[in-house]
């Protein structure tokens, strides 16, 4: 039995579902959901094995958010391979882009086994006790493979179980895609309590109207809930906690979530590469932290640098953390490993502060930052100030190249339900708040955000907004 097939995540998982299987279930059909699942790991544990799987060998898993995609990740772990997950809707140059970095032979896809190469590939120390490769683009665009160890997620598991407090009766209500890290760990945090997992395949007002008539716990993105709480007639009656990251959570979304259902809310920050859920601002510290990340969660410590020094309270520095939890590294890549790390602590990208009540607020990204004139604008904190305005919804800000300031701010902003959008009025309002060299050049009224895959809003697509779209407003 090599060392990843007698990994923390498969016990705990295969322990999950055997409980649900051997114990006394409150939701009709959930042992028979557990028994299923059990069954299609051992069919795919032993058509892995047939097709001679290699200790620690990459397999892709093709996700669609089934519970299939589940019992793949089972099956893929007891087999002793590391799970490769890719989204169902990938476009194909995406899964080439993929498929070159991990150089898989194998891939499974709602529990039929593929092959997609002929060998597998050459054995790599990195990936050993292995039990995911996340791939997450950068800002050129190509992948990185980011690996995940066995021990390090369950072990951060079992820090977020006594900080979220994910019951057994739980019903947890997830429209966050498995091949994102946050929908991961929600995913196995809720079945190692026992509570029932809902996956929502897509984010509809369809599915979400269902999923939370019955719903105790829902994890999301905030652009979700932008959406969410435009759609009419939606209602969350027995809704008890909201779990979101992804993105920064303005103040007034915040607010706004609270009138809607009587929750709690944690908001969680984290980067793939540091095994996610770094720092959390808990209900105890709302409303006051409301716009900041609150403070790290146990065993994480974090330091702000700029020129390198640590930065004084109040001023912004890149965010840099150290935890256990981390990755073990970018597959094959140990240049770009070396370069995310300055001694044993990872360089985040994000710009950061202490605020005086002692949480962290982001800034923004560094690679974000606007230069408009020579004059630097991070784009967070116009988002956030036009989020405040009664009429708007959501809004995203980007720096677009511009032959004689070299870049300009564009605007995307989602206006209220029934809400119109005076472009005039809405300047001359950001003027009595702001300098005017911040208020946005070009503003785009749309229906939503610009999004990425995982749901997230997309900054990099304004500029392509930007080069496509008609006469801005």
């Amino acid at each position: 039995m090599s060392g990843a097939e007698s990994g923390a995540l498969a016990k705990l998982l295969r322990g999950a579902l055997m409980s649900r299987v051997q114990g006394s279930e409150s939701v009709t059909g959930e042992r028979e959901a557990s028994d299923c699942l059990l069954t299609l790991a051992e069919k795919i544990r032993h058509a892995l094995a047939s097709q001679g799987i290699v200790p620690n060998e990459p397999v892709h898993v093709v996700i669609g958010n089934r519970p299939s995609d589940l019992g793949s990740l089972l099956g893929i772990w007891q087999a002793g391979a590391v799970a490769v997950p890719i989204h169902v809707t990938a476009a194909a140059s995406t899964v080439d882009r993929v498929r070159r970095v991990s150089r898989a032979r194998l891939s499974i896809d709602g529990g039929r086994l593929d092959a997609i190469a002929p060998s597998p590939p050459p054995d790599g120390p990195l990936l050993h006790d292995a039990a995911l490769v996340i791939f997450t683009s950068g800002s050129t665009g190509e992948p990185k493979g980011v690996v995940i160890g066995h021990q390090r997620l369950a072990d951060k598991l079992a820090v977020l179980d006594p900080l979220l407090k994910i019951r057994s009766d739980d019903i947890v209500l997830l429209p966050l895609q498995l091949t994102f890290i946050f929908g991961l760990w929600v995913s196995l945090l809720a079945l190692r309590k026992g509570a029932r997992l809902v996956l929502v395949p897509k984010f509809t007002s369809e599915a979400m109207t269902r999923g939370l008539g019955e719903a105790t716990v829902l994890g999301g993105v905030p652009s979700m809930f932008r959406t969410l709480l435009g759609y009419q007639g939606i209602s969350a009656p027995k809704l008890r906690a909201i779990l979101t990251g992804g993105e920064v959570l303005p103040a007034a979304l915040a607010r706004a979530l609270l009138q809607f259902a009587r929750v709690t809310i944690h908001d969680l920050y984290g980067l793939t590469e540091t095994g996610s859920c770094d720092f959390c601002l808990a209900p105890a510290d709302q409303p006051q932290g409301f716009g900041t990340i609150g403070r790290p969660t146990d065993r994480v410590e974090f330091r702000l640098q700029r020129d390198g020094r640590t930065v004084a309270p109040g001023e912004t520095g890149e965010l840099q953390i150290r935890t256990p939890f981390g990755m073990f590294g970018y597959l094959d890549n140990p240049e770009l490993t070396a370069t995310s790390f300055d001694g044993d602590y990872f360089c985040t990208g994000d710009l950061a502060r202490m605020t005086d009540g002692g949480y962290v607020e982001l800034i923004g990204r560094a690679k974000d930052i606007i230069s408009r004139g020579g004059t630097k604008i991070a784009p967070l904190e116009i988002d956030n100030l036009l989020a405040e305005h009664p009429d708007i919804a959501a809004a995203l800000c980007a720096g677009v190249p511009d032959e004689r300031l070299g870049e300009v701010v564009h605007a995307v902003i989602v206006p209220r339900a029934g809400a119109r959008i005076d472009t005039a009025v809405l300047r001359d309002w950001l003027v009595a708040r702001t300098e005017r060299f911040k208020v946005p050049d070009v503003f785009y009224v749309r229906d939503a955000l610009p999004s990425g895959s995982s749901g997230k809003a997309d900054r990099r697509a304004i500029t392509q907004l930007a080069a496509s779209a008609g006469k801005p407003r």
